[in-house]
């Protein structure tokens, strides 16, 4: 499953400026708009948000992997909790990376960063201008953090894995896989889950004012995966999320996982386009029809 996400509010280091905002504001200091001064990287705060986007990653992926694993892999004392049971756990691992990655937004997904990218996003986290280097930044924490909570999952479930005769289970742990495999049918429905939640979650960056607090946003953002996943996860399992399906699909592919089998890379590319389009597609989507609607 997925998961992510995003949280800004009014005045916080998760704020996000759409073009015109950021032209309409002005510094008492300087005297004139702040889009006429040059904002350069502060490399200090992009390491800031690098630091919390992967520790967040590694948060949500730990603990969303971690409740596939506690499901799918023999002997756990979660075993066969079914569907629900990860869809539940997905939110909750979506609420704890948020919490903890509030300093740079909680983006936690590269969907949702290209989301805001498209949606006209002028900063990010604290106060770090958007560019190739920040957004490239903000995707590479992603993947690292990814990667490290696949990793950790291994290690908390190591002696279940080594158990497990099934390797799909053991894959599924790491990754989605499509009940129906139809790679374009599965590209729709991943464009679809992602466009809802980058949607979403800018229409909460619009509407929401949680002064400052991170976790009332964190809430929101969790009801929402788990509302994608029980409403649009039968078909691919909602990855939704690029960095939480490619992350620990490499984890699984270089970790010394007993009996481990294929790690499926003929499908690891509809999980990765899919979410990305579907991030694009709602913030450019956002732009005409928030406005409307708000």
């Amino acid at each position: 499953m997925c998961t992510q996400i995003a949280v800004w509010s009014a005045g916080s280091p998760g704020t996000f400026h759409r073009g015109h905002a950021a032209r309409a504001s002005w510094t008492s200091r300087l005297g004139r708009p702040a889009t006429q001064r040059k904002k350069k990287v502060n490399v200090d705060n992009l390491g800031i948000d690098f630091l919390s986007e992967l520790v967040g990653t590694a948060m949500l992926v730990l603990l969303g992997c971690g409740v596939v694993a506690n499901v799918a892999l023999a002997k756990t004392k979660g075993y066969a909790g079914g569907f629900l049971m990860v869809t539940f756990g997905w939110g909750f691992a979506v609420f704890a990376g948020v919490i903890v990655a509030y300093a740079s937004g909680a983006h936690l997904n590269p969907a949702v960063t290209l989301g805001l990218v498209a949606n006209g996003a002028t900063e990010f986290g604290q106060g770090v201008p958007v560019n190739a280097l920040s957004v490239l930044t903000y995707i590479g924490a992603q993947m690292i953090g990814a990667f490290l909570g696949a990793v950790f999952t291994w290690l908390a479930y190591k002696q279940h894995f080594d158990g497990e005769p099934d390797a799909g289970a053991k894959l599924a742990v790491f990754s989605t896989g499509p009940a129906i495999r139809s790679y374009a049918w599965n590209l729709v429905t991943e464009i679809i889950g992602t466009f809802v939640l980058v949607f979403v979650v800018i229409g909460f960056g619009r509407n929401g004012d949680a002064s400052g607090l991170a976790a009332l946003g964190a809430l929101p953002v969790a009801l929402l995966v788990i509302g994608i996943g029980v409403s649009l996860g039968g078909p691919t399992g909602y990855a939704i999320n690029p960095a939480r399906d490619l992350g620990p699909r490499i984890a699984h592919a270089v970790l010394p996982i007993r009996g481990k089998g294929s790690s499926d890379w003929s499908y690891s590319w509809v999980p990765v386009v899919g979410p990305i389009i579907g991030g694009v597609l709602a913030g450019l989507a956002a732009i005409p029809l928030l406005p409307l609607l708000g």
